[in-house]
């Protein structure tokens, strides 16, 4: 761990809540949450072990998924933001209303780490690295439906065209205001 991390490791920790590492696939949603777990000491949840088989198989043949094909999955996510202490989790949230989901579902303030970064980066990642079942053919469907979280207070954005290392520590930057603030407020 980072000096600088581990500093705001310190800060953060103790009731920091959920935590969503969110993007479109090949943004780094599970690099940038097993790494965040780890500097806070908590549970990292890979949001794609909760999709049901159905959803895996039309992703594995190249089909987007639809709304009602993403409900089960994203109830999945809620409960477990809900019922799990602190925990960082992955989950693509791509639109305003799945976002909405989970907090409600979680029933606690969630932060959202929201990782972006253009088609071509996007792409070139996806191209160069092994994902059981997520093709690149379905990275435009993903950005189509991408709402990006304007106005969302509870969502901090942060570009993926710089080091892990780097977008972990603006992540840890971030958490620990969000901490600092609620603190301050109650």
């Amino acid at each position: 761990m980072s000096t600088a991390a581990s500093r705001l490791a310190s800060k953060v920790a103790n009731a920091f809540g959920p935590i969503v590492v969110m993007g479109v696939s090949g943004c780094g949603k599970s690099s940038v949450g097993e790494r965040l777990a780890g500097y806070l000491d908590c549970p990292f949840v890979e949001g794609d072990s909760l999709h049901p088989a159905a959803n895996v198989d039309k992703m594995r043949m190249g089909i987007p998924l639809d709304d009602e094909d993403r409900w089960p999955w994203l109830d999945a996510l809620g409960r477990t933001l809900g019922a799990a202490g602190d925990v960082v989790v992955s989950c693509s949230a791509l639109r305003r209303s799945y976002r909405d989901r989970l907090r409600t579902l979680a029933g606690r303030p969630v932060t959202f780490v929201f990782l972006q970064g253009d088609r071509a980066l996007l792409a070139a990642r996806m191209a160069g690295r092994q994902h059981e079942y997520m093709p690149l053919s379905l990275l435009d469907s993903q950005l189509a439906t991408l709402e990006l979280p304007t106005g969302e207070k509870d969502v901090v954005k942060l570009d993926i065209n710089q080091s892990l290392e780097a977008i972990v520590a603006m992540a840890m930057t971030f958490l620990a205001a969000r901490k600092r603030n609620a603190d301050q407020t109650s």
